[in-house]
């Protein structure tokens, strides 16, 4: 006979079932419907430079599982985590001091503002001219793009951090660096992980941009290499490359902040 427990099972496994199916259709169902339209559109259209999906799945894989995933996968990654750290620490430093000083705060808003209206990949070309074109000025570019969203979000959190909070910790003698890591740094830890988002999309960009430029490897260059060279596939395959790495990047800063900002979610730590 079938109790109630085992039909209460049942359905508790259909529900999870459906949930599951469910996640993955939301998750999977735009992506293949852009790329069943992208085949419909090359099946009909004799555009050159709109290959179809499979050719450009060839060419993927025949062009990243290679030695380019060494030569310039790899090299980009490595420029550009290294300037995304150096803006977060430049960052989230400069503006937890800003952010707890009105008078910093007074003195540095007209220059923030001035230079927070200038696009970053205008100034690719200047630190280039003033820095070289190493692998430390492609560091420095991502890095000058990066470190505005997250300065003016660190200044925001600080700024907006619970009165009642700091009084309560300058009545108990909270100071210094017991302060800052108990109440500025998780206060304003919200709006700090919003300008680390912002500025991985800027990292992103200045990263090829910044291989655009006088480089000789690092998926920017070779893009434009394929581009020059007419191969197509390949260079569909490298813009498909760059929207993989840039949603897997995301993914990752999203688990962080769940991580870090545990409480804020309202989860446990244990279950972050």
């Amino acid at each position: 006979m079938t109790g109630p427990e085992t039909v209460r099972r049942k359905d508790v496994r259909a529900t999870r079932t459906g949930r599951t199916a469910l996640r993955v259709l939301t998750v999977a169902g735009v992506p293949a419907l852009l790329v069943i339209s992208w085949q419909l559109y090359s099946t009909v259209s004799e555009n050159f430079y709109v290959p179809a999906p499979g050719r450009v799945a060839r060419a993927f894989a025949e062009t990243w599982f290679s030695e380019r995933l060494l030569d310039d996968v790899l090299p980009s990654l490595a420029r550009l985590l290294a300037g995304y750290a150096l803006a977060a620490a430049a960052g989230v430093g400069l503006g937890v001091a800003i952010g707890l000083s009105p008078r910093l705060r007074a003195a540095a808003e007209p220059v923030l503002e001035f230079f927070r209206a200038i696009p970053p990949p205008v100034l690719v070309p200047l630190i280039m001219l003033l820095a070289g074109i190493g692998d430390g000025t492609k560091v420095l570019v991502i890095a000058s793009g990066c470190v505005w969203p997250i300065l003016l979000n660190t200044v925001e959190g600080v700024r907006a951090l619970d009165e009642v909070l700091s009084d309560t910790c300058r009545m108990y003698g909270v100071r210094d660096l017991s302060r800052l890591r108990h109440l500025v740094l998780p206060g304003a830890g919200p709006q700090i992980m919003a300008g680390l988002r912002q500025a991985l999309s800027i990292g992103i960009i200045l990263m090829v941009i910044s291989e655009m430029f006088a480089s000789s490897s690092g998926l920017g260059f070779t893009i434009v290499l394929f581009q020059r060279g007419f191969q197509i596939p390949e260079m569909w395959s490298g813009i498909l490359l760059l929207g993989l790495l840039g949603y897997v990047l995301a993914l990752l800063l999203r688990r962080l902040e769940r991580r870090v900002l545990s409480w804020h979610h309202g989860r446990g730590v244990g279950r972050a």
